[in-house]
């Protein structure tokens, strides 16, 4: 049998009966519908918000918070991918102004790394504050270079 727009259908599983609640007990979500017996989460218009414990102390309240913690100290990265780089001119020299114009790089972040995701086209002179080993390769490889910022 050949597809076409007449004999277009969802797959087996794809399409559900919606849950009408409160329809009755032999619907299967009568009486209750579907929210237990009494209490709090039983009653229209209740939310809890994600944490709570019902008034007890939560349990990230209960556990201490003291000591080191390394994702304070990691230094994170806008991440740029070498196939990016071919939208500018040959012999161009690309630094953060002019990926942030050509909205290759967006984000608060400050900082840019270059990754070697993609084949590089034509020569440039890439200033970022990192690159990885297979980025300045691809970048060096084409006669480009690469120039780190800060250091």
């Amino acid at each position: 049998m050949s597809l076409r727009l007449h004999n277009l259908q969802p797959r087996p599983g794809a399409k559900h009966r919606r849950k009408r609640l409160g329809q009755g007990e032999s619907s299967g979500h009568g009486k209750t519908s579907g929210r237990g017996g009494k209490g709090q989460s039983a009653r229209s218009g209740s939310s809890i918000r994600p944490g709570f414990e019902g008034g007890q102390m939560p349990l990230f309240r209960r556990m201490p918070k003291r000591g080191f913690n390394n994702a304070r100290h990691t230094i994170k990265y806008i991440t740029v991918n070498v196939e990016s780089l071919n939208r500018f001119e040959n012999g161009a020299r690309v630094d953060a102004a002019a990926l942030r114009n050509a909205n290759v790089a967006s984000g608060r972040l400050s900082r840019i790394k270059i990754l070697g995701n993609g084949d590089l086209n034509h020569k440039l002179t890439v200033v970022a504050h990192a690159f990885s080993a297979s980025a300045r390769a691809k970048i060096e490889a084409k006669g480009g270079k690469c120039e780190v910022v800060g250091a």
